[in-house]
C-alpha cells in the first residue's frame, strides 16, 4: 500500500490546499487595505462624490422621460400612458448608467495601480522572519 495515496495522506494534502487558499485571500486583503490607506483619492469624498454621481445618475434620465412622456401625452392624446412608460424607461435607462458608473469606480479600486493581476503578491514572497 502507498503511503501517498493513504486516506491520512490525502485529508493533509486538502489542508493543505485550504490553508493555501485562506493565506491568499487574507493578503490579497491586507493588500488592497494598506493600499486604500495610502492612497489619498480613497476619501469620503469620494464616497460622496461617487453617491451623488450615481443619484443623478438615476435622476436625470428619469425627469427627462416622465417630462417627455407628459409632453407627448399633453400634444397626442392616447390610450396608452406615455407618461409612465417614458418615466420607467428613463429609471431603467438611470439605473443601468449608475451601475455602469459604479462597476467602474469599484474595478479602478480593486485594480492595482502598479500591477497586473498576474504579478500580485503571494504569501509565499512575503518574509516573515
Amino acid at each position: 500500500m502507498d503511503s501517498d495515496k493513504s486516506p491520512h495522506n490525502q485529508k493533509k494534502g486538502n489542508h493543505h490546499k485550504l490553508r493555501t487558499g485562506f493565506t491568499r485571500q487574507i493578503a490579497t486583503k491586507e493588500t488592497r487595505k494598506l493600499r486604500a490607506r495610502q492612497e489619498k483619492k480613497t476619501s469620503l469624498w469620494l464616497g460622496l462624490r461617487l453617491l451623488g454621481l450615481v443619484g443623478w445618475s438615476i435622476v436625470v434620465p428619469t425627469l427627462l422621460g416622465l417630462a417627455l412622456g407628459a409632453w407627448i401625452d399633453g400634444r397626442f392624446p392616447s390610450r396608452f400612458s406615455w407618461t409612465i412608460m417614458l418615466l420607467m424607461a428613463g429609471l431603467l435607462l438611470g439605473c443601468l448608467n449608475a451601475w455602469m458608473w459604479v462597476d467602474q469606480e469599484q474595478s479602478a479600486i480593486a485594480r492595482p495601480h502598479n500591477q497586473t493581476p498576474s504579478e500580485s503578491a503571494s504569501p509565499k514572497e512575503s518574509n516573515h522572519d
